[in-house]
């Protein structure tokens, strides 16, 4: 890991993920890219010698000024920083920013309040989350100390999850975390046999790990009444550091969720959470 981008609006919840990317950082011997967004119109901007331009120069300026006291930061000693102001109006251009930069993660804060419907739905990190072809990982509150030791990776083992599969194992390689392979099994219409989920996992196994089915035992099935409890329930139970789950481009969570953002996991686990785009 190289390069890691901390999009801040100078809050709180921006502070929570720049010391989690300072952690990573100084594991991975990593640089961080924080980029500050300012959304003004174009209005403002194409009004040559205007009071509208000397207005967004002002604020363009005032950002870069905020930087100097917002990254006066003891865990950032040592860490090589870059800054830069854009002025996006759109998050999705976030992904512009980190493929110019080779940015290898993407780490936002996100108040979290209201569970994984305030993080994705409507919201600023929602939208990144959406359109990052780069992981995200979603910082909630402050962490002492990131370090990754117990990862799940939670999936439906379906053929458009090997991409994402394959890009946390790789992640997490980085780490030398121990990843915890994770399918819930529901009640109902969507329940199927040990069989069934066995024949499917493996399969995926199969076609993923070219022939290696070493992860095959590593799977754990778990039987809930939603995949948002299921997944709670084993991050509680082997104390999880992070959450990995796969993320449709357009549709968000709802891909892996089938509808549900997983409110519980947020609400109650209060967990880190990591995206990968199928």
């Amino acid at each position: 890991m190289k390069k890691i981008l901390v999009p801040i609006d100078f809050s709180k919840y921006s502070e929570y993920a720049l010391k989690v990317a300072a952690d990573i950082a100084k594991q991975q011997e990593a640089e961080i890219l924080v980029l500050h967004m300012l959304g003004l119109s174009e209005a403002i901007l194409t009004k040559d010698e205007s009071q509208e331009t000397a207005e967004a120069i002002y604020y363009m300026k005032l950002a870069e000024r905020g930087f100097i006291s917002f990254l006066d930061k003891e865990y950032l000693k040592g860490i090589k920083i870059a800054e830069t102001v854009r002025n996006y109006k759109i998050f999705s251009e976030i992904n512009d920013v980190a493929k110019e930069n080779q940015v290898d993660l993407i780490v936002m804060g996100s108040h979290g309040s209201s569970g994984l419907s305030e993080i994705f739905v409507g919201s600023n990190t929602e939208k990144v989350v959406r359109t990052s072809d780069v992981p995200v990982l979603v910082i909630k509150d402050h962490i002492d100390e990131f370090i990754i030791k117990e990862a799940i990776f939670a999936c439906d083992f379906k053929m458009d999850n090997i991409r994402p599969y394959l890009n946390a194992l790789r992640l997490f390689e980085f780490f030398n975390a121990n990843v915890n392979l994770l399918y819930v099994n529901l009640p109902g219409e969507r329940f199927k046999s040990s069989n069934q989920i066995e024949d499917r996992i493996m399969e995926f196994i199969f076609k993923a790990d070219s022939g290696n089915l070493e992860n095959f035992d590593k799977v754990k099935i778990r039987s809930d009444f939603s995949v948002e409890s299921g997944v709670f329930n084993y991050s509680q139970k082997i104390n999880a550091d992070v959450i990995a789950l796969s993320t449709h481009g357009r549709r968000g969570l709802s891909h892996f969720f089938n509808g549900s953002i997983g409110e519980d996991i947020a609400n109650h686990a209060n967990k880190p959470v990591i995206t990968f785009k199928i």
